[in-house]
């Protein structure tokens, strides 16, 4: 939908159409949307930092890309009538939640992007979101509220670090995926393997058997869980000097 407009005759030389992108207004209207990329960048990386620190796939740059891009597609809409320097046969009317469904589709791929699965553990949920949040912030300054951006910038922030700290504190169980290889000919019962992991402070979950390699080698497969996570380094430590053990992996779930 657009709204004719009548066109300034001073403006359709060459001249008038350069130096309508340098008016006053053009150029107030281009400092407003700097300062509101640069919060937006600022705010993103913050968050990216805390990601970064914990060693995750997306980082600041990344945090700070989303955020900015996310301001930028919203803030645009929000000027129809600087577009092009001011000048032009019609006005758009332009309608930004159209610009926000757009930003929010984009930003599912690169959540998407993050998580991944290994084994039976899925693995970037946390960082997907986190990414997910930072867009929204990002929309929050482009379409000018800025406290409820800083603030949701703060509230982010504290969910990814003191929530960490929370949890780490709480009563929870840890679980891991466990992968136990025997030669065919020195295969501990399913018992006795019952047996060590309980020693060690761990319940069986599920089970799975398997014979590999021809038939050389016999395979456990399972899913362990405990209450106190340093268990898991004295079964490793116990599993590295049996002499029977061929082959193991516990690889931990996580965020």
């Amino acid at each position: 939908m657009s709204v004719p407009a009548t066109p300034d005759p001073g403006l359709l030389t060459v001249p008038g159409l350069i130096a309508a992108y340098w008016s006053h207004t053009e150029l107030a209207t281009n400092g407003l949307i700097l300062l509101n990329l640069l919060g937006a960048l600022l705010l993103g990386l913050m968050v990216g930092y805390e990601r970064s620190y914990h060693g995750r796939a997306a980082g600041m740059r990344t945090y700070g890309l989303v955020c900015m891009a996310s301001a930028a597609l919203t803030i645009i809409a929000g000027y129809p009538n600087f577009w092009f320097g001011g000048h032009g046969a019609t006005v758009a009317l332009t309608d930004p939640t159209r610009v926000i469904q757009g930003v929010v589709t984009g930003i599912g791929f690169l959540g998407a992007g993050v998580i991944f699965k290994e084994g039976l553990s899925v693995r970037g949920l946390t960082t997907a979101a986190s990414i997910w949040i930072t867009a929204a912030i990002g929309v929050l300054l482009g379409i000018g509220f800025y406290y409820p951006a800083i603030l949701a910038t703060l509230l982010a922030l504290g969910t990814l670090s003191l929530f960490r700290w929370i949890e780490a504190r709480m009563p929870t169980h840890s679980y891991a995926q466990h992968v136990l290889r025997f030669d065919r000919d020195k295969v501990l019962e399913e018992d006795e393997v019952r047996e060590l992991l309980r020693q060690h402070g761990f319940t069986v979950a599920n089970m799975s058997y398997r014979v590999i390699e021809g038939g050389a080698a016999f395979e456990y497969r399972m899913v362990i869980r405990t209450a106190v996570e340093a268990n898991t380094g004295r079964l490793a430590k116990t599993l590295r000097q049996h002499r029977a053990v061929r082959e193991f992996r516990i690889s931990p779930t996580g965020d």
